[in-house]
């Protein structure tokens, strides 16, 4: 059995899916989502998305952070100019927000880097540009 192959069967074995209430609230972050979705249609700023975004968690009475940094720890240095992530819904799912035409494989590259330096274990990349939300939601679990 090959080295790759081994750890392969070691990242599987240590998996353990988000727990009952994360999924809770997963559900209603790609809920609002869809309602803003629906309500602003595509072609907006990515900023406008945000806020109404953040507002529908609110009716939906989840907490959230917006624009937080992250701190990174590198070489036993912290280093406070690290990350940004767009919004932290209760504590435990980043969402990164977009509003592009062109999908970019580096977002996915980013939101799995935001997932590990924060060790959380769920995030969502929402891309508001596009005719059907759902060509617009990607669900990361690491």
């Amino acid at each position: 059995m090959s080295v790759n192959t081994e750890n392969e069967k070691i990242k599987r074995s240590n998996y353990q899916p988000p727990d009952e209430n994360t999924e809770r609230i997963a559900s209603l972050i790609v809920d609002a989502a869809y309602y803003v979705h629906i309500n602003l249609g595509p072609g907006l700023l990515e900023k406008v998305y945000e806020v109404c975004f953040c507002h529908e968690l609110k009716k939906r009475g989840l907490n959230f952070k917006r624009q937080i940094d992250i701190p990174i720890v590198y070489d036993n240095i912290t280093f406070n100019e690290g990350l940004r992530l767009d919004v932290l819904v209760e504590d435990r799912i980043i969402c990164e927000l977009k509003a592009l035409e062109t999908i970019n494989p580096l977002w996915e590259a980013q939101i799995l880097s935001h997932l590990k330096l924060t060790n959380k274990k769920l995030g969502f990349l929402i891309n508001f540009n596009v005719i059907k939300i759902k060509q617009g939601i990607r669900r990361f679990v690491v």
